[in-house]
């Protein structure tokens, strides 16, 4: 029966032999999914699907309509973010709502 030293310096030898084996592999696989790629011509989207970090990307960009307008200056704010000081001060924000 091996002891557990030799067991050990076996789990060492063949994970150092399965290192090699799938970087050999995974060159293999990669050449072939590239030629695959481009025979069809097939984009990221197809292949991953929509990706969450790209979509909220989009989303943070996206500018929303004004919600709120002040009548002396036009300035207008949508109600997201920072208050500008003319509606910070005001105790009714309802007179300044865009209908």
């Amino acid at each position: 029966m091996a002891t557990y030293r030799e067991l050990k310096a076996k789990i060492v030898e063949l994970e150092a032999k399965a290192s090699v084996a799938r970087a050999e592999e995974i060159t293999d696989v990669l050449a072939d999914l590239r030629a695959r790629i481009t025979e069809f011509g097939l984009t990221q989207e197809q292949i991953f699907g929509a990706q969450e970090s790209d979509s909220r990307h989009h989303a943070s960009g996206k500018r929303l309509p004004p919600k709120y307008r002040d009548p002396v200056t036009g300035s207008t704010w949508s109600g997201r973010g920072r208050e500008p000081a003319w509606i910070a001060n005001a105790k009714q924000r309802e007179r300044f709502l865009i209908r």
